[in-house]
């Protein structure tokens, strides 16, 4: 079975995005790895195209899922948002991400939120040690998120939020342990801040505490608890408003796990144990200040999202991004680009992720496609 646990894990940080890294390093690799990684992939076609930033863009129907304290702000009553992306579509056919997002406005102050994402990771064929076929499997997982935002101002929102979290990736026992589909449960804590003039131009700032919960367990061994992606983001806006027709934004966005980072290999048994059995929160602040090549490492564990946006006429929309991870904690940097169109109530969006590289350099996350359907209840 540990033959198998080793290729499902190397199944499911390919399905991360985690690109391979075949030319020499003069660094080290020390990847920041967590379970469910799935709560980190852009289900949004919107912020997709902008290289996933939208943590201080305007607010839309898919807000809940980056920033709860944006949902205050959308112009509408209530929205919709139905998303769907083949995820490594030049490699496998049959593993795709999902979901369902709404909100709706209490009062002119108050919005509740909701949302559902299901991750399929298709069939995967289970061997023992020595090759031989055991059975297939279909893991699936599942988050469903609720959230409670409220303006603090006509400036200025809030939102916090719960998720349930639902793993199942293998099942049956092996080597004295019993596999079986893992739970968890997390929260989130959201800022946002304007300070658009009344033709909406200026700049947004967004804060973002995620996936703030407990760690998770494939097994009933109570020594091999996984974490979630509990995770830092801010990120900042800028809009110009050239006319009632033209606007353009562009923004950054950075994002850091708060999860310990492994030791450097060879690790001894001692160190492998300090890292599994760290506290949750401890690893929350910890995971700042432990990185085993020191500052210079940690400063490596930022993701940096950059992207701008041009709106004609509130209803066409073009979009462009750039995702950057470091070499050496797991290599994803990709350019992307989206069109959006609205109408009336109904609105659709449609981003692409640039193909780059060739043979094992090739991006495995090159030529995906990403959907959303949007409506807005007025």
């Amino acid at each position: 079975m540990k033959q198998t646990a080793l290729k499902l894990t190397a199944a499911i940080l390919i399905l991360c995005g985690i690109a391979p890294v075949t030319n020499a390093q003069v660094d080290p690799i020390n990847v920041v790895t967590t379970a469910v990684p799935f709560l980190r992939i852009s289900s949004d076609a919107r912020a997709a195209g902008m290289g996933d930033l939208a943590l201080a863009t305007s607010s839309d129907a898919n807000s809940s899922l980056w920033n709860l304290g944006k949902v205050p702000f959308n112009s509408s009553k209530g929205g919709l948002s139905a998303s769907y992306t083949p995820w490594l579509k030049d490699i496998l056919n049959d593993v795709y991400l999902a979901s369902l997002v709404g909100y709706y406005h209490i009062d002119d102050n108050q919005s509740v939120s909701g949302s559902l994402r299901y991750f399929s990771l298709g069939n995967i064929q289970f061997t023992d040690n020595l090759g031989n076929d055991l059975n297939t499997f279909s893991p699936r997982e599942l988050g469903i998120d609720v959230g409670y935002s409220r303006k603090l101002s006509d400036k200025t929102g809030i939102g916090v939020g719960l998720k349930y979290i639902y793993s199942n990736l293998a099942d049956g026992a092996a080597a004295g342990s019993n596999y079986q589909a893992a739970k968890a449960v997390a929260g989130d804590i959201s800022f946002y801040h304007h300070g658009h003039n009344a033709q909406g131009q200026g700049w947004a700032f967004g804060a973002v505490l995620s996936n703030l919960g407990s760690k998770i367990a494939y097994t009933d061994n109570a020594d091999q608890k996984d974490y979630i992606p509990a995770n830092l983001g801010i990120g900042a806006t800028y809009t110009k408003v050239s006319n009632s027709s033209n606007k353009f934004t562009v923004g950054v966005d950075l994002n850091k796990l708060l999860v310990p980072t492994p030791p450097a290999f060879p690790a001894t048994a001692q160190q492998i144990t300090d890292y599994r059995n760290k506290s949750v929160v401890s690893s929350w602040f910890s995971s700042f200040a432990d990185a085993p090549g020191g500052f210079g490492e940690e400063m490596k564990e930022f993701q940096a999202s950059i992207g701008a946006e041009y709106i004609y006429n509130d209803q066409f929309a073009m979009r462009a991004g750039y995702f950057h991870e470091d070499a050496t904690k797991g290599n994803r940097q990709y350019f992307t680009m989206g069109v959006g169109v609205k109408y009336t109530n109904y609105g659709v969006d449609f981003s692409y992720l640039l193909p780059s590289g060739s043979g094992v350099d090739r991006n495995p996350l090159s030529n995906t496609l990403r959907f959303s359907l949007h409506y807005n209840i007025d």
